[in-house]
């Protein structure tokens, strides 16, 4: 059984709200999820913020237990220093275009 950090949809139109779940790869998006682990809200506050909730410790133990995080959760991980920054492949090829200029 895969287990997948990913979004599930909350809110209303135009005013998204996402839970940050652990369910299994293949249940719809918003169905029953393993464990809720967080929240994000990705509309900006006052101060220009965009707020996430997390419960290190059990991101922690997913992540160790084998949960694969989908991109938009990875992203928010290496935000918050849970997970280091993977290479991406352009990273390389504009390091080998720098390297021969």
């Amino acid at each position: 059984m895969v287990v997948r950090m990913r979004l599930a949809r909350f809110g209303r139109r135009n005013l998204p709200y996402y839970h940050i779940v652990v369910a299994n790869a293949r249940t719809a998006r918003n169905s029953k999820p393993i464990e809720k682990v967080g929240t994000y809200n990705p509309i900006p506050d006052d101060a220009g913020n965009k707020l996430v909730n997390l419960n290190f410790d059990r991101v922690k133990y997913w992540l160790t237990v084998g949960a694969q995080p989908s991109e938009t959760v990875e992203k928010l991980l290496v935000k918050a220093n849970l997970l280091p920054e993977a290479p991406k492949p352009w990273m390389k090829e504009a390091a080998k275009r720098f390297e021969s200029s």
